[in-house]
């Protein structure tokens, strides 16, 4: 099995520190108004130690995450469909037949595009809105594949195009 771009790493890191930084700030406001209307932040300054080191835990562990992620998402292209296994505590394999892929696109984020990486949507009958996992316009794509370098996305993508013509379509 083939694994991803080793720079994914970044991707993942930012996706994760930024899916739980909303709800962090959101609480650090409120806890600094509690403690300054009941006058205890003048007080007590270690209130902003803590939020700091919080925050530095927060990012070391989504830095952690993002490793792991990376090291378990793995992918590969059989002889008669995609194949691809991701999770870190929850395993998630998934099998594409080559019958079933309608389309495959290429997607570059804003953080992948900095770090020259690309995102591969293969898009399959039968699975639409109601894929977890990215999407585009509100269309899932059931085979999602994130951080791939140029070449190696092009080719996956060429070569999935030409595994889907050579198969026999309808009934």
């Amino acid at each position: 099995m083939q694994k991803l771009d080793s720079k994914v790493v970044w991707v993942f890191f930012f996706r994760f520190l930024f899916a739980g930084l909303l709800p962090f700030i959101f609480l650090a406001f409120y806890l600094a108004g509690f403690l300054a209307s009941a006058n205890l932040i003048r007080a007590n300054l270690s209130y902003l130690w803590w939020l700091l080191l919080f925050l530095i835990l927060y990012a070391v562990f989504c830095w952690i995450w993002a490793k792991l992620t990376y090291r378990f998402w793995k992918y590969e292209l059989t002889e008669d469909a995609f194949k691809k296994e991701q999770g870190v505590i929850w395993k998630k394999y998934v099998s594409l037949p080559y019958e079933r892929i309608q389309n495959v696109d290429i997607h570059r984020g804003v953080i992948a595009r900095i770090l020259g990486l690309r995102d591969i949507l293969i898009q399959t009958a039968g699975a639409s809105a109601v894929v977890r996992g990215r999407s585009i316009y509100g269309v899932g794509a059931e085979g999602y594949l994130p951080g791939l370098g140029k070449d190696v996305a092009e080719q996956l993508r060429e070569e999935l195009i030409k595994r889907v013509k050579g198969t026999k379509q309808g009934l």
